[in-house]
């Protein structure tokens, strides 16, 4: 039977800890969670681009949260405190691979030593039941041979982002080995594919550099415009991680690690292949240059098989494909026109849940 990750009678009155609750994802996920009922605690740095999600959906006014570093152990140990919680989403990261290279050392103590700031801190929270630690697709060592990575694959990283969060997995599993597993907390690690949607305006990031190149009239420009990338809409992704959480929550056997990506059957599209259709879908003539300097070595092929959790929680898509296009630039277009846009966005919630329901019914 599916578990269904969007039951709000599950999340209602559920003291919920999300790290990372300001940035793309967490502030999607934050205001999801709590219009299902949850009672979500947020620590995380402040927003650090304008525009940002966290502004423009009104998460400040939705909830409570503490403006902190993941490598302050002291703070991270006051907001753990004050939340009590159940389920713990551990979103917050230094995310960016180009950043990594600029500032390896920060990188590291962030996702590594962050991690076990946070996992330190929750031993002595009684309330804990579920910990998910959201890492990433590049945990994988990648050798480009064009594989697409499953659970069981080597860990590993070229850069120092990818190399954290691999080593933020070991950090997790050692932890919850060590001293949660005794005490009956479920601990697992979510491997998110390359996650687009509406309100990401991080730097180096495909949509949000095409939402400004448009704007601002200059021509876009790509790095690698032939590298491929499991790209999938944020709605999707969390409801992955939604649905984890639920099923370690109840006591389902599952495993310590998921993937979630696209599906098996859809190749993945090179980064030229998605400018293009995103620029299409806003309505714009789809054209780029690409970069004098590429910058420092990205991989040019990722992709990763997230079969397992398909199968294990009756997990899948609702927007894979055209549609997850469609819905980002529903979302860039409402802004463009001056909308509201928490209305905007709760109602691509309200949408995606709709879906979910025909879905698993």
């Amino acid at each position: 039977m599916a578990i269904d990750g969007l039951d709000k009678a599950f999340w209602n009155g559920k003291r919920v800890l999300l790290t990372g609750h300001s940035g793309f994802k967490g502030s999607w996920a934050a205001l999801w969670l709590a219009s299902m009922g949850a009672e979500v605690t947020g620590f995380s740095l402040a927003p650090e681009t304008d525009p940002n999600l966290f502004g423009l959906a009104g998460i400040a006014g939705t909830v409570r949260s503490h403006f902190g570093d993941l490598r302050d152990a002291e703070a991270v140990r006051r907001a753990v405190d004050e939340a009590e919680p159940e389920i713990v989403l551990h979103m917050a990261a230094q995310p960016l691979v180009r950043r990594s290279y600029v500032d390896p050392v920060g990188t590291f103590e962030t996702n590594v030593m962050g991690t076990v700031n946070l996992l330190e801190a929750l031993r002595g929270i009684e309330t804990l039941r579920t910990v998910l630690v959201v890492t990433t697709d590049k945990v994988y060592e990648n050798t480009e041979a064009g594989i697409s990575f499953r659970e069981e694959d080597t860990l590993g990283g070229h850069d120092p982002y990818a190399a954290s969060k691999a080593a933020a997995e070991i950090v997790t599993s050692s932890y919850a080995r060590s001293f949660l597993d005794e005490r009956g907390v479920r601990v697992a690690t979510a491997r998110g594919g390359n996650v687009i949607g509406g309100g990401d305006f991080s730097e180096d990031r495909l949509v949000p550099d095409i939402w400004r190149a448009l704007k601002a009239g200059q021509p876009l420009v790509l790095r690698n415009p032939a590298a491929a990338r499991p790209w999938q809409h944020v709605l999707d992704c969390l409801c992955g991680y939604f649905t984890y959480a639920r099923g370690l929550t109840d006591r389902v056997d599952l495993p310590p690690a998921l993937n979630f990506g696209p599906p098996h059957d859809a190749p993945p599209l090179t980064v030229s292949e998605l400018a293009d259709a995103v620029q299409s879908a806003l309505g714009a003539i789809p054209v780029w240059e690409p970069a004098n300097d590429a910058g420092p070595r990205e991989m040019m092929m990722l992709e990763i098989d997230s079969r397992k959790a398909r199968a294990v929680l009756g997990w899948k898509d609702q927007l894979a494909g055209t549609p997850c296009v469609s819905w980002l630039a529903d979302w860039y277009r409402a802004l463009n026109t001056g909308n509201d846009m928490r209305a905007c966005t709760l109602a691509q919630i309200a949408a995606y849940e709709e879906l979910h329901r025909g879905g698993t019914s």
